[in-house]
């Protein structure tokens, strides 16, 4: 079943749905990809050429998709970098739209804001939309740890704080919530986690830590899309989140590899299916949140 992907698109590189439809392409999904966003490539190179496309386009091109769609048909809407909170609220009819087509229809939102480091690279607007909109209608929330303490207003430094920040996102609406990224006060210095948290339970996952110089654009837009097409495919938050870090590490092995701005996601596709090495998520204690 098809997948309605809502996010930026770049004409060099692979941020956004440039990233996200190939994966969940590779994977076996039809998508249905409208942009944002069209830029020359990520704004991480410091200039581009472009421009935000206007709420009532992306309004008109979802109108357009889902007249040709048959009702029902999609599975799952996924939503990224937005450049406008305007553009929130095309996404949202949308998801209202289909919901009434498909109860089950699964809503996967990418906070993009941030992360630590850079700190915040949107219009001051969309955090609040996020956190007062787009977080209640979301199904799965794949903030990183900037754009988790953004969302719940609280500062993070333990495993324990992370996975209660999380966990009151889902008071809110989420199922699911997939914290990427993640470095706590006790993460091995060697390693780099993710943390897929539920109101009933928490998988913590790590990988070997690669050092990206300069840091890529779009590893988190991959994380989302993998994360998400896993979830659709096994309904296991556990299992998704091993399938997903173990298609992340190849993804990070490659672009280290090659070096540069932008992921290597040809040269790695087919590992993306079948990843070379497998990692083991672990449950963490009830106690910790």
């Amino acid at each position: 079943m098809p997948i309605l992907s809502i996010q930026s698109h770049v004409c060099f590189g692979s941020v956004g749905n440039r990233a996200a439809s190939f994966l969940l392409q590779r994977l076996g999904f039809e998508v249905w990809a409208v942009n944002t966003v069209q830029f020359s490539n990520h704004t991480g190179y410091g200039t581009w050429t472009g421009e935000t496309a206007a709420p009532e386009m992306v309004a008109h091109l979802i109108e357009g998709v889902l007249a040709r769609a048959t009702p029902g048909s999609c599975q799952a809407v996924l939503s990224g970098y937005l450049g406008d909170a305007a553009l929130g609220e095309a996404i949202l009819a949308a998801v209202t739209r289909l919901r009434k087509e498909t109860p089950d229809l699964l809503y996967g939102c990418d906070p993009v804001m941030g992360d630590r480091g850079r700190g915040l690279f949107v219009h001051p607007a969309i955090p609040t939309f996020l956190t007062e909109q787009a977080v209640p209608a979301a199904d799965l929330l794949t903030p990183n740890l900037f754009e988790l303490e953004l969302l719940t207003g609280r500062t993070v430094r333990t495993l324990a704080e992370v996975v209660a920040a999380a966990r009151s996102l889902t008071a809110k609406g989420p199922r699911l919530v997939l914290v990427t990224s993640l470095r706590h006060q006790a993460s091995a210095a060697h390693e780099i986690e993710m943390l897929a948290v539920t109101p009933e339970s928490a998988w913590r996952i790590a990988t070997p830590y690669l050092t990206l110089e300069p840091p890529p654009g779009g590893l988190g837009d991959a994380t989302a899309a993998l994360f998400l097409a896993h979830y659709l495919k096994s309904g296991d938050p556990r299992r998704a989140l091993e399938a997903c870090a173990a298609a992340v590490y190849e993804i990070a092995q490659a672009t280290a590899a090659r070096g540069g701005r932008d992921l290597a996601l040809v040269e790695v596709q087919d590992l993306v299916v079948k990843p070379r090495r497998q990692f083991t998520a672990e449950a963490v204690a009830q106690t910790a949140a």
